[in-house]
């Protein structure tokens, strides 16, 4: 199984037309993700042609061949559903439109909406996210890299071929490091990634995701990627010792970071004690949390927690 997004799901591309989008969406087809509509009011009843080949694990499982695949360009995100029954949406539009582009597709009654929008303001985000719970939509992002099931879908900008499926569950703060520990642990594979963004609002949480991945009988153990700045690592560490039986393990990036200084992300802020990397690797241990102090190191706890959870299993 997966969490959040299934083979089965119609993706809708806000921004489709823009290089950012044609780029991403082409990578998503030739991942095997149902791509049937793009939005541009100026370009509705037009057409996109994208040259895709099977790219990742799973790619041809996926119906993915070699050739061109033409997407429809609708004016609307309630024509392009009505046309195509799509429930997840992926906005690639420019920050001044996002606030705009996330109330369109929440109206048009988008299940799903992946903002890749990076820069988006604070109150827009927050307007949004709000609006989006109101209604009943997920929010994943902004300023995120989407996400993936390997070998079924990918909805943003991860690279499909990586790694593939397998028994790993993945949420990250950081796009780069999501990327980083698919690659140290394509031997196991994952269910599903998520990239949440680490912007200071954001729609879908660390703790959305370790929920998410707790009731999926296909997750065995999950890897939580963190960073300075903010509380998010902390309430995590909360939620793992009250409510998680699966194993947890961890990385918080910013251990060298310089008190006071915005690191990276516009939420990587720290002042005093309040949001380090040891405050929040000190919370995650506290709550039984593995907790590496690299990339490399991380994957290497969570390989051999992996070994031992699935030995214990197989003396059951």
């Amino acid at each position: 199984m997966s969490i959040f997004l299934t083979e089965n799901d119609r993706v809708i591309v806000q921004g489709m037309t823009g290089s950012e989008g044609r780029k991403h969406t082409r990578r998503m087809l030739c991942a095997g993700t149902k791509v049937v509509a793009g939005v541009n009011p100026r370009k509705a009843g037009t057409a996109v042609a994208f040259d895709v080949a099977p790219l990742g694990p799973g790619a041809e499982s996926l119906g993915v061949t070699a050739g061109t695949v033409k997407v429809p360009v609708h004016g609307t995100v309630a024509e392009a559903k009505e046309a195509t029954g799509a429930e997840v949406s992926v906005v690639f539009v420019p920050p001044a439109f996002a606030k705009d582009a996330v109330v369109e597709a929440v109206d048009a009654g988008m299940r799903l909406i992946v903002i890749i929008t990076e820069g988006i303001p604070v109150a827009d985000a927050t307007w949004a996210r709000a609006y989006a719970a109101e209604h009943g939509a997920q929010i994943i992002g902004p300023n995120c890299p989407g996400i993936i099931s390997p070998a079924k879908s990918n909805v943003g900008i991860t690279p499909p071929d990586i790694t593939g499926p397998g028994p790993i569950g993945l949420v990250s703060k950081s796009g780069t490091l999501t990327y980083q520990l698919m690659h140290e642990m394509r031997d196991l594979g994952f269910t599903t990634c998520i990239g949440i963004g680490g912007d200071p609002v954001i729609g879908t949480t660390h703790i959305d995701a370790l929920a998410a991945f707790e009731a999926d009988p296909d997750t065995e153990l999950v890897v939580m990627i963190g960073e300075i700045g903010g509380d998010a690592e902390e309430r995590a560490a909360a939620y793992i010792q009250s409510s998680m039986t699966k194993p947890v393990v961890a990385y918080v990036a910013g251990f060298t970071a310089p008190e006071g200084k915005t690191m990276g992300h516009a939420g990587a802020i720290v002042s005093g004690s309040s949001g380090t990397a040891q405050a929040k690797k000190a919370a995650l241990e506290a709550a039984g949390v593995h907790v590496g102090r690299t990339p490399n190191e991380t994957a290497a706890l969570a390989r051999e927690l992996h070994r031992e959870v699935a030995g214990a299993a197989g003396q059951m």
